[in-house]
């Protein structure tokens, strides 16, 4: 009787073991699930095919003192420091100044702008200046004329070594930048514009490493990052040909790191 006893308790104690262990099971599936990183392409965007960039000042690349010095830029067919009418807004993070241009130097992060006259303060040297038109939210206006990149020779221009070719392809990172917090976290802006190429399944591609989870990208076009833990995320950028090999160019491989907050 005692044996048959401790038997049924040993069963119901198996039995509790392997419930409870399939509950756990369970629960960490769920908590993997909804921490997954995932891109997803940014549909239903404004579209601006006639706007257009144009360096006015300086008129001369070649720039005999280093200090500031000041642009000019000719806008058309867009509108600066105006709120991009889309419904795309209300789920990025999005500038209350309005559109802008971004500029770049040395591919460096960028700077807005929301008026096409700025000054910049320009050390001695050879430099890579890209500027392209941003929606408020900041994503890039992608057309043959929504930019200008141009070489500036500042002072004693020095040694370039930075082993860039603006006549050949060419990634600028642009987006994602800074810190984020409360619901701009949830939707992060993934974003760079491109120099003499395009992208496809066969041909050149972008990857995209995020806190170490790789995406292809096949398509010029903006992204959402989703599903990002808060704090520090790493965000690694390479312009690949198509055999997936880094393609020559000093900014083609870029790493930034942004900052996700509660």
């Amino acid at each position: 009787m005692k044996v048959k006893i401790l038997s049924t308790l040993a069963i119901v104690s198996i039995m509790a073991v392997s419930c409870q262990e399939s509950k756990q099971g369970e629960g960490d599936t769920t908590t993997a699930d909804s921490s997954a990183i995932t891109i997803e392409k940014l549909e239903g965007s404004a579209q601006y095919p006639g706007a257009s960039l144009a360096l006015v000042s300086p008129a001369n690349t070649t720039i005999g003192t280093a200090g500031e010095t000041d642009f000019a830029f000719k806008v058309g067919d867009y509108e600066l420091g105006t709120q991009t009418d889309s419904p795309v807004k209300s789920m990025l993070a999005n500038s209350d100044k309005g559109q802008h241009i971004h500029f770049i130097l040395d591919n460096d992060p960028y700077s807005a702008h929301y008026e096409p006259d700025f000054k910049k303060d320009i050390p001695a040297g050879t430099h890579y200046m890209v500027a392209f038109l941003s929606r408020s939210y900041h994503e890039s206006v992608k057309n043959s004329n929504s930019f200008v990149a141009r070489k500036l020779v500042v002072g004693d221009a020095g040694t370039d070594d930075m082993n860039v070719d603006l006549e050949k392809p060419t990634m600028i990172y642009s987006r994602p930048k800074g810190e984020y917090s409360g619901a701009d976290t949830e939707n992060l802006l993934l974003d760079f514009f491109l120099l003499n190429t395009t992208l496809s399944e066969n041909g050149n591609k972008v990857r995209a490493t995020i806190n170490g989870n790789e995406f292809m990208i096949t398509e010029w076009a903006p992204q959402v990052i989703k599903g990002l833990p808060k704090g520090e995320v790493t965000i690694k950028l390479e312009l690949l040909d198509a055999d997936g090999n880094l393609i020559p160019g000093g900014f083609n491989e870029v790493t930034r790191t942004v900052t996700l907050k509660e």
